[in-house]
């Protein structure tokens, strides 16, 4: 089993967290990542930044462009997760697009995220039907290639990903990109159920969350909730990180009383 899927036991649900590298700065991105570690996190998505972000929202394109702007590339984010696997423990995953990797070089890239501490990829515009080829080279070297699906996702589409996602499967919560929102999908504990149907892998929902009490609620459905531009704001606003440790915490707790009516 790999170090992701090691993450998911029996009730017990993870909560996953996302940084921008180089947002607003390395050494930010680095003290962001242990505070997260320490106040509950269970795997962290490691930004990589892009220049067209297309599943991101406002908060993640404007953290990628800071980040752009201060020189951070694929080879920059490499010694950030380096640096940080000397002192976590904690699973990290890269999320990226394809066209950084593929420019780096497919099997380039993944032996170097391997010798960098990477446990697995999250590619948003990579789909299925074009995967084969950095799914044999991250099959090889153990590194889990994570696929997304969304509510439009047709039947052909969740039987390839469920076919062929390792360590677990990115449920989008809503059509469109990433970004808090007030609400969520009406129609998210059916969407998850037609794809629990028919997966094994654990499913992991991400794409709007950013209140103890919205990740309560997917908790009761899913196996792990996804969290990303609410942390971005977290960490413009208070770089003391205190409202970052407070805010995941209370994720903690909400996940961990799940069962509680």
């Amino acid at each position: 089993m790999s170090s992701i899927g090691s993450v998911f036991k029996p009730d017990y649900k993870a909560l996953i967290s996302y940084l921008t590298v180089g947002y607003p700065n390395i050494e930010t991105t680095y003290k962001a990542a242990v505070a997260l570690s320490d106040s509950g996190c269970d795997i962290i998505e490691l930004g990589i930044p892009f220049s067209d972000p297309l599943a991101d929202g406002v908060t993640i394109q404007k953290a990628s462009y800071k980040a752009l702007e201060q020189g951070v590339t694929p080879g920059v984010c490499l010694e950030v997760a380096h640096r940080l696997r000397q002192r976590l423990t904690t699973p990290m995953v890269f999320m990226t697009y394809y066209n950084p990797v593929l420019s780096y070089g497919l099997e380039a890239f993944c032996q170097a995220s391997v010798r960098a501490g990477i446990d697995g990829l999250i590619i948003p515009d990579l789909p299925p039907e074009e995967g084969g080829e950095l799914e044999a080279i991250t099959g090889n070297l153990r590194l889990d290639l994570i696929y997304l699906l969304a509510p439009t996702s047709t039947g052909d589409r969740i039987a390839k990903v469920v076919a062929r996602s390792r360590g677990f499967i990115y449920l989008v919560s809503v059509t469109g990109v990433t970004g808090a929102r007030e609400t969520l999908s009406p129609d998210l504990e059916a969407f998850v159920k037609r794809i629990r149907q028919k997966a094994k892998q654990p499913l992991c929902v991400g794409f709007g969350i950013s209140t103890p009490e919205q990740a309560r609620r997917v908790a009761k459905v899913a196996d792990g909730v996804i969290v990303g531009s609410h942390i971005i704001r977290l960490i413009e606003e208070d770089n003391t990180r205190s409202s970052l440790k407070a805010f995941v915490l209370s994720l903690r707790k909400a996940l961990d009383l799940k069962n509680e009516n």
